[in-house]
């Protein structure tokens, strides 16, 4: 239904559910220039399909490369690292370009060059055809993701920052857990065939949301100001809260990439899919609350206690032996990740000049991506030499490092910027 047809049908007299629903979408804002506005919607939508269809194949082609194309285990791995390592590339690239070219051409042109890359997987009938093709699709990739990471900056409200990316992150989240379980389900239910047509159907999806979306008609003049150096690439101001994202991908890269695993160890693989669906469910349920709180309470809140729910949760996992237990820490880390991941996104973009919030979720993304890559190749490993449980538990106790991490690099520097400012006030107010 047209957004514009919303106050018409809420005067519909003897529509009593449709007065219901009206109410709530009027509180949460729908409507033009309000957070929820169409456009608001299709770019997360298209957000939600191209990270969708990249949890999908992350989590199928390793063991597609095995048995299909009859590769080796050793050489599994850079299926996942290539792609990871030219996203990662693109991305202070594409925040650059951002800033220099039109924002839409460079959605556009991406989206487009991923949708043919989702479809080449069903022609690929050998190993390094496949390498070539993800480490394209991985440079595109990384300019999709971080090109609407940056327009939907123009789309949110300013005075809804906080809530606004927060949502937004909520699609990504949900891809991130409902990826593998679809990927994984029609790979074991059907065929690989038919899991690249889906993820060519959902790239093609993401392609359509792009092409509709509506970009803000207004263009910040400082936008253009020439930098040199590092800071063409990187936003200095965003890196302290970008490290300690990096430290939440690092212990996320476990969950993701061997939580199947680990539940066949425990004798639990029936269920190891459900562990995504309560993660999601979890990571659903906090993000109506964790916006608004952002927006009205500061940061710090949600960034203690989502970091000590995830710690809670990692360690608790390391200790299952049964599905309640094992479902159980699902829900925990789902909480504790809905709070974190999308404080720690609105402080890199809120830490940073208005000109550069572009280049400052480049910066961001780049070491989360970094932190996911590096996280699972490390883990893994130790996993083979200890046990998962060992991982498992090692993961929380990184998160407890990024507890303390979060407080020197943000916290701390954050309270003492505010009580310069105040004696500069001070000493201004008594100088007049």
């Amino acid at each position: 239904m047209p957004w514009q047809l919303l106050d018409y049908h809420c005067n519909m007299k003897h529509c009593k559910v449709w007065e219901v629903i009206c109410f709530i979408l009027k509180k949460e804002g729908v409507g033009v220039g309000r957070l929820w506005s169409r456009d608001f919607v299709t770019i997360c939508l298209s957000h939600f399909f191209i990270f969708l269809t990249f949890y999908m194949l992350a989590v199928t082609l390793p063991q597609f490369v095995l048995d299909e194309l009859h590769g080796s285990r050793e050489g599994i791995g850079l299926v996942i690292t290539f792609f990871v390592i030219t996203a990662v590339i693109s991305r202070p690239l594409t925040g650059k370009w951002l800033n220099e070219i039109s924002k839409r051409k460079i959605l556009v042109i991406t989206l487009i060059i991923s949708t043919i890359c989702s479809l080449s997987y069903t022609w690929i009938d050998n190993y390094s055809t496949l390498l070539v093709l993800r480490v394209i699709h991985g440079f595109a990739f990384g300019m999709v993701t971080t090109s609407s990471s940056i327009i939907v900056l123009d789309i949110i409200p300013e005075h809804r920052k906080g809530e606004g990316v927060g949502y937004f992150s909520l699609f990504m989240s949900l891809a991130m857990v409902i990826g593998p379980f679809i990927g994984l389900w029609i790979t074991t239910q059907i065929n690989y065939s038919v899991m690249f047509i889906a993820v060519a159907v959902f790239s093609l999806l993401s392609l359509l949301c792009g092409v509709i979306t509506r970009f803000p008609s207004h263009v910040n003049a400082t936008s253009m100001v020439f930098v040199k150096g590092f800071r063409r690439y990187f936003e200095p101001l965003a890196m302290p809260i970008s490290i300690v994202g990096f430290l939440l991908a690092f212990s996320y890269g476990a969950l993701s990439t061997f939580i199947s695993v680990y539940a066949k160890t425990l004798g639990l693989e029936s269920i190891a899919s459900y562990f995504f669906v309560v993660l999601a469910l979890m990571i659903l349920l906090t993000r109506p609350f964790t916006g608004r709180l952002f927006d009205r309470k500061g940061e710090h809140i949600l960034a203690y206690s989502g970091m000590l729910l995830f710690i809670f949760g990692m360690v608790w996992l390391s200790q299952a032996y049964s599905a309640s237990v094992f479902l159980i820490a699902a829900g925990i880390i789902g909480l504790g990740y809905g709070a974190v991941f999308p404080t720690f996104m609105t402080i890199a973009v809120k830490a940073s000049p208005s000109h550069r919030r572009g280049v400052a979720m480049s910066t961001f993304l780049v070491f989360f991506d970094s932190g996911y890559g590096i996280g699972s190749y490390l883990l893994g490993f130790l996993a083979a030499m200890t046990s998962y449980h060992m991982m498992y538990l090692i993961g929380g106790l990184i998160m407890l490092f990024t507890l303390i991490i979060y407080y020197f690099f943000h916290h701390r520097r954050q309270k003492i910027e505010l009580n310069r400012e105040a004696e500069v006030t001070t000493l201004l107010e008594k100088s007049n």
